[in-house]
């Protein structure tokens, strides 16, 4: 079951409570993802999982995932009230800087410890109480921990004005943080909107409002102009144009009609439609995609597990070096003081806390996740997304995938006597029971034939070659050229497209030329590959040589495969991944429809199912699903996975370059704490809204849509 984790603002926090979790026979295998607060465990679990949540974290509660938890007014509320308490000790704070003097001559300087020191506990006090709770629990390294420590100690050696105005400016740092990171969860599940609220429900003499999980399979829901499809089904009456766009990034609106499938997350347009549901609402197209971008964040890219190392070390390394620079100078330095030196160990270790890093990378990465699947593009977990900067081969399929696999007829040639009608009846004849596309155009041009089901006896498919049948008394051989050389039939090569080789009693009758419609922008995708650093692009089809010649001259691949069999198509894709100088910098990919090419899927580094728009299989097949028919769509995948690895490295660099610059000047006396404090808050505000911008090219793509369908 899927759980929330009220209060979860510390991504250190996360993994304390994840790692902790492990250690529970059931949970071994429990993922926290901190940029939706969520983790799934078995709900037999539940109480075991949020008492040790409770005991690693006081103020971070484990709920169900349902509608009960706090509303956003009830959170804008919640902030207003922090905010009411940081102007309040903002007042006084200034109040104890401008009379500082007069309030220190006060007997025992009461009056400065009582305007500070409230100043200070209004913002404070709840850091201090979690520090305490952190020192019970023997956990030492906490950011809690590391500002009481540091204000405290600034107080110690009577900098007052000092200690509040670093609590403060920590709190408001906090603030903005988390506004900053609550706008960035917002902004994801804006692009993620998609989930249907509600279902009219038909019933006699009207309809009710139901919740979509309550619909069950068969029944008929109302769809009125404008709504959301609640889930899968079928139009019964009624024809209309739906808007997919926020399942497939594509602008354009699809009209339906009785008897066409629609899915869950489409949005009707103008006219109204019945819809009778033909699947429940886990298992619709809208509930799948949400819970696999959901999902997605749990599988760390490696930059997110080299920082969590990263972190685990960092702070106890400052730590210990802060100790050392408190401690050591004032013995061997003559003249030395120790308060001087507390306060530069002081400023040590409120730089300390890798927030910037652990806070903004994920948020990065979630953002690069969600903005893909507002373009139609499902990526299964961050590592794919990373992964997909290191493209060095893209391997495509043709048929379906770089094609439309859409089929007609072309030519027939016939040999040896026969006419073009008993070719072409004969090979109709031949794969009347056949649902290959290429069947179905042969049957298409032989619209007229008068040959019946019941005249064709002794059907056989004959896997990779093609079919053989009875067709009217006389044995009708029909496929490729391996099945002219299997059976001993002579006969010469088609000379261009796809070629269907016909025998009649063992005699070779001739051949029909079978074109396939190349995608529109196939060729705008490979020459994308290419301007994106791909090095080689590939095409692996069972197809003759001659078809797969021409589709890639068409389309600008000069390297390509013919006439493989599934089995050879594996290890083809094997053999490309063996000739890679560097696997770990170096990723193959192989793109395919995700159903006929699902083992070839599962063998690539980057397995991409192209058209998954409803498909279970595509979706369980590939690592990356595009969700329309658009090779295309690798291109922009790419362009994002690239944009939001450029903002990751800018948020690396920026936090620790400044901190490790703080933490030198820190140790030599040149920054103070309210430098640091800067160095730690600030550099994390501005981490965060650094990763928001993973979200502006989703946004900026979704503005063109809805210019485009304005001008419509």
């Amino acid at each position: 079951m899927r759980y929330l984790l009220e209060g979860l603002d510390c991504p250190a926090c996360a993994g304390k409570i994840e790692r902790e979790l492990k250690k529970v026979k059931g949970l071994e295998n429990v993922t926290i993802n901190f940029a939706s607060k969520t983790m799934e465990a078995p709900g037999h679990l539940f109480e075991q999982a949020a008492a040790i949540i409770s005991e690693v974290e006081p103020g971070v509660k484990l709920r169900k995932d349902d509608d009960s938890g706090n509303s956003p007014l009830e959170e804008q509320e919640a902030e207003k009230r922090k905010l009411r308490l940081i102007l309040v000790a903002g007042v006084l704070f200034l109040i104890g800087l401008i009379f500082n003097e007069e309030l220190h001559r006060t007997p025992y300087s009461w009056a400065e410890y009582s305007v500070l020191i409230t100043a200070y506990l209004l913002v404070g006090w709840p850091v201090i109480t979690a520090a305490v709770n952190k020192i019970i629990r023997r956990q030492f390294f906490d950011e809690n921990f590391l500002m009481t420590i540091a204000t405290g100690g600034a107080i110690a050696i009577h900098q007052l004005p000092e200690a509040v105005g670093v609590m403060l400016f920590y709190a408001v740092g906090e603030y903005l943080q988390n506004r900053a990171v609550n706008r960035s969860r917002r902004s994801i599940k804006a692009l993620l909107n998609i989930r249907p609220e509600y279902a009219n429900l038909k019933e006699d003499g009207g309809s009710r409002r139901v919740r979509p999980e309550e619909v069950e399979v068969g029944q008929i829901l109302i769809v009125k102009p404008g709504e959301k499809v609640p889930l899968d089904g079928e139009v019964v009456f009624g024809s209309s144009f739906v808007d997919t766009s926020a399942l497939t990034g594509e602008s354009v609106p699809r009209r339906v009609s009785r008897g066409k499938k629609v899915l869950g997350g489409m949005i009707n347009g103008p006219g109204l439609l019945l819809v009778k549901a033909t699947k429940p609402y886990r298992d619709s197209s809208v509930a799948r995609i949400l819970d696999l971008v959901e999902k997605a964040a749990e599988r760390k890219a490696p930059t997110e597990q080299f920082i969590t190392v990263f972190s685990n070390y960092y702070t106890p390394a400052v730590v210990g070096m802060a100790a050392l620079i408190a401690l050591i100078p004032p013995l061997v330095i003559a003249g030395a003081g120790f308060e001087q030196w507390l306060y530069r160990a002081l400023v040590l270790l409120v730089i300390s806390c890798p927030c910037a890093l652990v806070v903004s990378i994920p948020l990065g990465y979630f953002g690069g996740i969600g903005g893909a699947s507002r373009n139609g593009i499902l990526e299964k977990g961050a590592n794919y997304l990373e992964a997909l900067t290191q493209i060095d081969t893209v391997a495509f399929d043709k048929t379906g995938t770089l094609t439309k696999g859409v089929f007609r007829v072309t030519e027939i040639a016939p040999q040896n006597g026969f006419t073009k009608e008993e070719v072409l009846d004969a090979a109709a004849g031949a794969e009347i029971y056949s649902n290959h596309p290429i069947a179905q155009s042969i049957r298409a041009a032989a619209n007229n034939s008068r040959i019946m089901e019941n005249e064709v006896t002794d059907y056989r498919e004959i896997p990779a070659h093609g079919v053989s049948a009875t067709v009217k008394g006389r044995k009708v051989l029909a496929g490729n050229d391996r099945l002219m050389h299997r059976e001993n039939i002579v006969h010469r090569d088609c000379e261009i497209g796809a070629g269907i080789y016909v025998a009649i009693d063992g005699v070779y009758a001739g051949y029909i030329i079978i074109s396939d419609e190349v995608r529109e922008d196939a060729r705008e995708a490979v020459a994308g590959l290419k301007r994106l650093g791909v090095r080689r692009t590939v095409m692996l089809t069972g197809d003759e040589k001659t078809e797969a010649e021409r589709v890639g001259r068409e389309l600008g691949i000069t390297e390509f495969y013919a006439g493989l069999l599934p089995e050879d198509k594996v290890a083809k894709i094997e053999e490309l991944g063996a000739g890679l100088k560097n696997r770990r910098r170096q990723r193959l990919v192989f793109v395919g429809d995700g159903i006929n090419d699902a083992p070839v899927i599962a063998r690539a580094d980057i397995g991409v199912a192209m058209g998954g728009l409803g498909s279970d299989a595509a979706i369980e097949a590939a690592d990356l699903v595009l969700m329309e028919d658009s090779p295309s769509k690798l291109v922009t995948a790419m362009e994002i996975a690239q944009r939001t690895k450029k903002i990751v490295r800018q948020n690396i660099l920026l936090a620790l370059g400044v901190k490790g610059l703080f933490i030198i000047g820190g140790g030599m006396g040149l920054a103070g704490i309210w430098e640091a404090v800067f160095a730690d808050v600030g550099v994390t505000v501005l981490a965060v809204l650094n990763a928001g911008r993973t979200l502006r090219r989703a946004t900026f793509r979704r503005r063109e849509r809805n210019k485009r369908r304005k001008v419509l």
